[in-house]
């Protein structure tokens, strides 16, 4: 696309949305220029292309397709059956899976897809089978009252909160952790490593029906190869969420025993994060699930989004350009640089670095919350977020962390000497600021106090950084 056809696209794009609702073309506005401005660090966020965000305005919004490609419950859908079906050929060759289900509207979607597949597979049970044979009306409420009870009584091994796991991997605040009986692996309180010895054992003594791995904060690498064999030694399905780390399997960066997909019987995935693609969900599994993943709609979800899968289409296409894998590679050494950075300025690092494309900064050592840490940083122009670390004594909302991600700085064509550089930032607005009192004088686990002459110094210097690597340089709104 030329840089004048995207800026037509976008900019007309805009006028016609301000010609019925003006405050929102505003507001997408605003929203790019605030994009451009900022140091965007969060881990779990990019800049998808612009032919990926085109993919998403378009006239398959209006299309209801209940089904899957060729097996739908609306007529009329034979150009959602090509993007659809386009997509999953991308996503197969892309991560060399057998199967790939395209639909899951986000993660969580994905996983809770993930999830029914392998009950309905795996839990033996007369109203089940009634059920999935689509018997629905030969259910007695006994066999209800038998199957919500089976369904909800197995049990979930997965990472533990503070460890970096993800709240949809059995935890109480998310329908997962009301699904599933739930136990927790953590890590090495020396290291932060996980301690595979110590997950087989709990995977032992707690006999779970699914092995959970993946993760949201570990800032390291993941052997699939000796988690699958855990899952093995006691029976259990065992389950890889990729959403973070799904660029760098695509990017072959992972690869061996660190690649999920040779060796789980079912992943599931966000297409944004590190895929660059748009926000929304895929699962990949082996043939022997592949028709329970396919029952997600209407099992989980509601009507696949057209638009969306064509987007995800479109992003899975461009990953699998030669290019794709050195930016993923650019990622990884974009975070180690940074991390590098800080490591020589005094911060503090959960596992003292990382192998991946997020670092996890225990904030504490600078006497500050998360929560400050997050404003103070948002204050001087560098967006991050707060994060638990292991045996987090500040708990999930104030935490002690803050995660910083390079996909997003990755995409825009910074490298290590301007990791250096944001190192230096970000050191210098958490060693300025200072943590606040409450009305009653007590000291405060979310008030700071920062000089706003450093707040504006470093967000000018933000700002100048990223001066030589515009944001869609090609769409210019006038």
């Amino acid at each position: 696309m030329s840089r004048n056809a995207e800026s037509t696209a976008f900019r007309s794009a805009l006028e016609v949305v301000r010609g019925v609702e003006p405050r929102v073309a505003d507001a997408i506005a605003a929203e790019l220029a605030d994009q451009r401005e900022s140091l965007k660090l969060i881990a779990s966020e990019n800049y998808a292309s612009p032919a990926t965000l085109l993919a998403m305005g378009n006239w398959f919004s209006d299309k209801y397709a209940e089904g899957t490609v060729g097996r739908r419950f609306y007529a009329g859908c034979q150009n959602v059956d090509t993007v659809e079906a386009l997509a999953t050929e991308h996503a197969q060759e892309l991560f060399g899976a057998s199967h790939a289900y395209v639909q899951p509207h986000s993660g969580i979607d994905a996983n809770l897809v993930a999830f029914w597949a392998v009950l309905a597979d795996r839990v033996e049970s007369p109203a089940l089978r009634k059920a999935q044979a689509r018997q629905v009306n030969d259910l007695t409420e006994a066999d209800w009252f038998a199957l919500r009870r089976e369904l909800g009584n197995q049990r979930m091994l997965g990472m533990s909160l503070d460890a970096g796991g993800h709240l949809t991997h059995g935890f109480r605040p998310n329908i997962s952790g009301k699904m599933f009986d739930q136990r927790s692996y953590g890590t090495d309180p020396a290291t932060g490593l996980i301690d595979y010895d110590r997950v087989a054992e709990a995977a032992r003594e707690f006999k779970p029906l699914i092995l959970v791995a993946g993760y949201s904060a570990y800032p390291r690498k993941v052997n699939f190869r000796i988690m699958r064999e855990i899952a093995d030694s006691v029976g259990a399905t065992f389950m890889v969420d990729m959403a973070h780390f799904a660029g760098l399997v695509a990017g072959k960066v992972f690869t061996g025993d660190f690649d999920p997909v040779p060796h789980a019987h079912i992943v599931t995935t966000t297409t944004h994060k590190s895929l660059r693609g748009p926000r929304g969900g895929m699962v990949l599994c082996g043939p022997e699930l592949a028709d329970q993943v396919d029952r997600g709609c209407p099992m989980v979800l509601g009507g696949p989004l057209p638009h969306v899968m064509a987007a995800k289409a479109v992003a899975l296409a461009e990953a699998r350009r030669p290019d794709f894998a050195d930016y993923a590679q650019r990622i990884v050494d974009n975070a180690q640089a940074l991390a590098d950075g800080l490591l020589r300025r005094g911060a503090t690092l959960v596992t003292g670095g990382t192998d991946n494309h997020l670092v996890l900064i225990d904030v504490s050592g600078y006497g500050l919350t998360g929560r400050q840490a997050e404003q103070a940083l948002l204050d001087s122009g560098i967006v991050t977020n707060r994060n638990s670390v292991p045996q987090d004594p500040n708990g999930a909302w104030y935490t002690s962390g803050i995660r910083i991600g390079t996909p997003a700085l990755t995409t825009r064509g910074l490298g290590a000497t301007e990791m250096d550089a944001t190192a230096e930032l970000i050191h210098t607005v958490l060693s300025q600021t200072t943590p606040g009192t409450g009305p009653d004088g007590a000291p405060s686990k979310a008030k700071y106090v920062l000089d706003p002459a450093v707040a504006e110094s470093v967000g000018k210097q933000a700002a100048d950084l990223l001066t030589p690597f515009p944001l869609y340089p090609a769409v210019d709104l006038g």
